[in-house]
């Protein structure tokens, strides 16, 4: 193996093991930072989750607040329910207010009147007797700011027994608007950026799969009473894949353009490598192609040169060189062919007798080989559109190859026409060696010869088939390998007929 080959080769691994190192450091930053986006989001979503629900615990609550507010100033405006009178405070000189029930429940509150002074900023006038005016203002006065705190205070204060009853009753019947709650959590979470659906329970239920928030006290005798509900939203796990959906898939995506780069970066890699080894094996097996007619050349023109001959021994000098000089040409033709067609192609307008073609090809060759070819039909002949120099070249090479590689020392190659109604098959066998699997898929790739190690005994260098599979390919046909069991190949091709 080359020097330098080995060099690559080692340095190949050290790309390798580099580009490995940065592929997993690549996706280990990204299933890391993925996980600390999981868990951020997460612990958003459970603070978010219980913090709008307290928002709108608190929200429906003052809404049952207000509502209770405007059932204290109906009752205290009902003359038949609560008496409101009011005087002149002697010592402060400042008008005061009395509320009584006007029909009192129990005789020893008779005569029992609650006073209210209203203090001098809020009521500055001074009266003895109540105007509508001034009743209303006082009205307003006492429930938000005499009631209103009792209620967020979550206490009941009697002042009356007429009162006292009706908010005590007011209280008990009061209970969380479910509907409302919902809406007004809704609206919470939206304001957090939470989209997710949920449902309002009580402190009794039980729900699985899902998030749970903390209990909210929605009584409106907190904290003496517990009226508790909590909400059940969608599992975090499931809001995290539906709002971080295309981070995701984004993330993914990177990683797999990343792994497809990495594989196909290495398939790269080993694709130059080989080429590097075929290329060295076909200059190996050019120079030694070229080299033995530049050698039988340079000794016949060197005794040519040297002594001096009779004209029939001369002749036979010369017709060495030519017959060498021929073989270079040859050589250097195939080269050049197979560079040809994989550049520019060919026509394929020729009707061809494939029947015929065949017969002639093995005459031709028969003619200056010492071996016999037998050919099987099943039908009549069939025409294909082909190209008639270069489909007799490409069978040739095959035909040649089964000769070739066969060891035995009267090789059997046998061509089967198999005429079809839409294709004509050929197929060529042997009975030598035959062709590892391993290989079955690479002899047809440029410069590829099977392994020997550095022998040359047999003559070549790896254009034959790759020229043969252009052609047939060309002519819209197809070639493949089968075993010749027990032993030898067999070279399949397909061609359409017209």
């Amino acid at each position: 193996m080359y020097p330098m080959f080995v060099a690559m080769q080692k340095r190949i691994r050290y790309v390798l093991l580099l580009m490995t190192c940065c592929v997993i450091a690549i996706m280990g930053l990204q299933l890391y930072w993925n996980y600390q986006s999981y868990a951020t989001t997460v612990a958003n979503f459970q603070k978010d989750a219980n913090v709008a629900l307290e928002n709108a615990a608190n929200e429906e609550l003052a809404i049952r607040h207000n509502q209770l507010v405007q059932k204290m100033e109906g009752w205290l405006a009902d003359t038949s329910f609560i008496t409101i009178t009011c005087d002149i405070d002697n010592r402060d000189s400042v008008t005061v207010f009395k509320i009584s029930d006007t029909h009192p429940r129990f005789k020893e509150d008779i005569g029992k009147e609650k006073t209210i002074s209203m203090g001098i900023g809020a009521f500055t006038q001074k009266l003895r007797k109540i105007t509508p005016e001034a009743k209303e203002i006082f009205i307003r006065h006492f429930a938000n700011h005499h009631f209103r705190p009792d209620l967020e205070d979550g206490s009941i204060f009697y002042y009356t027994q007429g009162l006292g009853d009706s908010i005590t009753v007011a209280f008990d019947e009061s209970r969380v608007d479910k509907d409302k709650l919902a809406s007004l959590y809704k609206g919470e979470l939206e304001k957090l950026g939470v989209y997710s659906n949920f449902t309002i329970n009580g402190k009794d239920s039980l729900s699985s799969n899902t998030f749970a928030t903390n209990f909210v006290n929605t009584s409106l005798r907190r904290p003496f009473v517990k009226d508790l509900v909590k909400a059940n939203l969608e599992t975090p796990n499931a809001f995290y894949l539906k709002k971080m959906k295309w981070l995701i898939f984004s993330s993914l995506l990177l990683i797999a353009i990343t792994l497809f780069c990495f594989y196909y970066t290495i398939k790269t890699l080993f694709n130059q490598s080989r080429l590097v080894a075929i290329k060295n094996q076909f200059i190996s097996n050019m120079t030694h192609e070229i080299n033995t007619p530049l050698s039988s050349i340079k000794v016949t023109a060197e005794a040519l040169k040297q002594f001096e001959l009779q004209k029939d021994d001369k002749n036979k000098y010369l017709d060495i060189i030519l017959y060498q000089t021929d073989k270079l040409n040859k050589l250097t033709e195939e080269i050049l062919e197979n560079v040809k067609v994989e550049a520019i192609g060919f026509e394929v307008n020729e009707d061809l007798d494939i029947h015929h073609l065949i017969v002639n090809l093995i005459k031709d060759m028969g003619d200056h080989r010492g071996f016999s070819l037998g050919i099987e039909s099943t039908d009549g002949p069939k025409k294909i559109k082909g190209n008639k120099l270069h489909l007799s070249r490409a069978i040739a090479n095959i035909v040649e190859n089964a000769f070739k590689y066969n060891l035995n020392e009267e090789p059997n190659v046998k061509v089967d026409i198999i005429n079809k109604k839409d294709r004509v098959t050929l197929n060529i066998s042997d009975d030598g060696l035959g062709i590892a699997d391993e290989f079955k898929e690479q002899i047809f790739e440029q410069f590829f010869r099977i392994p020997t190690g550095n022998l040359h005994n047999i003559k070549g260098y790896g254009l034959g088939l790759t020229y043969a599979k252009k052609v047939i390919t060309q002519h819209n046909g197809s070639i493949s390998i089968v075993d010749n069991h027990p032993s030898g190949t067999i070279f399949s091709i397909n061609l359409p007929v017209i």
